[in-house]
Order: C-alpha cells, then structure tokens, then sequence
C-alpha cells in the first residue's frame, strides 16, 4: 500500500465519522446504535470525560465533575444524539454548532469559574457551555444572536433546571450592560478584535476567554483586566464558527473560497510565547523539530505507540465547490514503523471533510494511508471537490494508528480543467 502514495486518494464511506476529533469509539452493549437508554449515554459520558477531557490534559477537578454532570446529548438535536459524546462539533441549526467537549472544558477551566462570580457568555448556542458553567459560578447570562437557537436554548436549559442561567436574544458583541459588571467573561464565536464593550463590562481584575482573529486563522487568548487595561496570553490556535451578523459581515480579512489555501503549511510560525504551531488546532502529539528539515527551518513530527490513539493537526479553510472542481494537496513526508491502528479508518494520511452551507457535511477525500518507513519524499495527490462545499476542514497525522509521521511543506490549490478562478 505503500507504494500508491501518490495515486489519487481513496474515498472511504467509513470516513462520514472521519470528523471526530479524538477518535473514540462508544459502543453500548449492543453496539454503536444502543444508545438510546441513559445507561448508554452515562457510559458514553463517561468515556469521553476520560479520554477527551482528563486524557487531553484538563484538570481542575471542578471542571471535570461539571463535564461529567452535564448531560450533553441534551444539547444536540435528536437526529445527532448518538454522537452527542464524541469530541467533535456538531449542526445545532441556523449554520451554528454545538462546540466540542474538550474546548468547552479548556475554556472552562481557562475562565478559572468561582462559587461566587457572575459570568457573561456570549454566543449561547446550544446553551451547553452555560450548563457547563452554571454548578461553577453564581450566574451565568449568556446572549445569542440567532433568536430560534435562543428560544431553544432556554428552554433546554430550564426544563433540565438550570435556574442560575439566564438567556437573552441580541448580539452578544454589545455585552448585556444592565447586568454589568461581570467577574468573567467567555466568548464562544470569534470576532476580529475584542468587542469595545465586553473590555467595558469586564469587572476589574476579571478575567475574558475569547478566540480572536480571521475567519478560519483564530488564537484562544485569556485576557485580564488590570489597571482598566487588558493584558493577554495565547492559550492555543482554534478553529470557531464565525458570530452571525453585521460583525461578521464587516471582516477586514475576508477569506477567498475561489483561491482555497492553507495558512502556515511549512509550520515555521509559531504561537506566541508557545511551542504550538499557529494556524493549526486540535494538535494532539505532535512535536516540532528544528532540524533536517526539507523545506524552511522546521517541520512537524507526529509519534504513537498506541493504537487508536490520535496524534494530529487540523485547520479549516474556505472553498467554493462551484467555482474549484479539483484541488492538489502536495506534502513533504518521512515515515518510520508506520501502521494501521484498530479500525480501516485510523491510518495515518490526511483527511478533508468538506462542509456545505449549514455546516453539514457533504463529502470526505483521503490522502494515504502512508505506511512503512522511507525517507523525506514529497508526495501529492488531485482530489475532487463536492460542488456543494463551502468550508472544509484537513486532518493530517496519525489519527489512530502508530509509528512517526514527519511532515513539512503542505501545499494546498485548485487545479486543473473544472476550476474556475476570478
């Protein structure tokens, strides 16, 4: 298998799960669709907690008791309950999702939540993250701009009790004055620059968990208000669905998904203050090597021993399936002791899931399996592109199986007859 590296790459059906981020595989005594019982749901919570939570590094033991607590597949549409408790996002309607359980703890414990605060959210969603929130604090008001999702959301949340949230409709960038100020404020969509307002209605000494930057290029950044002034640390690279509205329709950075490009695809940018590489988020095992790089200074090197165990990278990107019928995905590689892990779908190789409108997914390519070991070699392959995308997301690494994987210079462009361009 080895040897067809660069052929075009093989579309797996399997693959439709191929968007969970931590690989996990729930199964209830009678298999995957046995879910429909709060046994099943328990365990499959509880799974998730240890792998995706207290696996990926959280640990502040109020956060963890508060993700075990809060019964996520309550959160999801019906038709999406039996994936409710993978780590992965999912369509809650109106072009919005649900975020995954690992960045809604990281934030959680981010924000650093006290019995006694008072805590702004902005952008409810679902309203998971103010559930999450609400055995932590003392208040959590929480604003969503989609009033369908906010009617929903409220009454999610007061039918399974949470009476210390409270929803409003609105845009949640002019923060909620009337109840200002607020001890914490998190943010759960992601603006260009941090709203004027929220800095005003952010008590002194309190702390705004927020990802900032473009559309599909963001940094999680905790930010303190000290002085009056805010003071700020990068957390880690993320990837948030952009806030509905006039704010996001007033970008000064606009994506082109009539040119699909992938940022930092030689991985010689780095997150400030950080060994994280920029632009790329959900990186699980992964190191970056400072020599014997074929391209530029360093590349990225991915290791696993354990079988099922994911070690990547993700980014998303804008591309228009009407205007890029095909696109090229080039990679410089280095293999040693590669192997399948438990399943067809846990090979090491690249993943692009493709997204429509609404953020359902409309298709999935694959680039791989790379198997083996061999030296640096640049590989590449055409792929198709659903007419029916808008955004895709690419998955590089081992995701599941084990050995190393080094990798430098990825390429992304459309190409070809079937390609339109301005």
């Amino acid at each position: 298998m080895g040897s067809r590296l660069s052929n075009p790459a093989v579309f797996c059906p399997l693959l439709l799960l191929g968007i969970l981020l931590c690989g996990m595989v729930l199964e209830g005594p009678e298999g995957i669709w046995a879910f429909q019982t709060p046994g099943w749901f328990e365990k499959a919570r509880e799974q998730m907690v240890a792998e995706a939570i207290v696996g990926a590094g959280i640990k502040n033991p109020r956060v963890i008791e508060a993700m075990r607590r809060t019964p996520r597949h309550e959160f999801v549409p019906p038709e999406q309950r039996h994936l409710a408790y993978y780590d992965m996002a999912l369509p809650i309607g109106f072009g919005q999702t649900i975020s995954p359980p690992f960045v809604v703890a990281f934030m959680t414990e981010a924000l650093d939540p006290q019995p006694t605060d008072r805590v702004l959210e902005v952008g409810t969603g679902s309203g998971y993250q103010a559930a999450v929130l609400s055995p932590l604090v003392k208040e959590v008001y929480t604003i969503e701009i989609v009033e369908p999702l906010a009617r929903r959301a409220a009454e999610t949340l007061a039918r399974l009790g949470y009476k210390n949230v409270f929803v409003k409709a609105g845009d949640g960038y002019l923060g909620w004055p009337e109840k200002a100020p607020f001890d914490k404020i998190i943010v759960t969509c992601s603006p260009e620059e941090v709203p004027q307002p929220l800095v005003e209605q952010l008590a002194e000494g309190g702390r705004l968990v927020i990802p900032v930057g473009e559309r599909y290029q963001q940094t999680l950044y905790l930010y303190r208000k000290e002085g009056g002034k805010l003071t700020r640390e990068a957390l880690l690279p993320a990837l948030f669905v952009p806030m509905t509205g006039k704010a996001e329709e007033e970008r000064q950075v606009q994506p082109d998904p009539t040119r699909p490009t992938l940022a930092n695809g030689d991985f010689e940018e780095l997150l400030e203050g950080t060994e994280q590489v920029a632009g790329w988020h959900y990186q699980r095992l992964l190191e970056v090597v400072r020599d014997g790089a074929p391209s530029g200074e360093v590349f990225v090197r991915f290791s696993n021993k354990e079988p099922g165990r994911v070690a990547q990278a993700l980014q998303g990107f804008g591309i228009d399936g009407r205007r890029v019928r095909r696109i090229r995905l080039q990679a410089w590689l280095k293999g040693e002791n590669l192997r399948p892990g438990r399943t067809a779908t846990e090979q090491p190789g690249m993943v692009i899931l493709f997204y429509g409108e609404n953020r359902e997914e409309v298709g999935t390519a694959f680039f791989g399996p790379f198997l083996g070991t061999f030296p640096w070699t640049q590989r590449s392959v055409i792929l198709p592109v659903p007419m029916q995308a808008r955004e895709a997301i690419i998955r590089i690494g081992l995701l599941g199986g084990t050995g190393t994987l080094a990798v430098d210079a990825i390429r992304l462009e459309p190409v070809g007859p079937g390609t339109s361009r301005k």
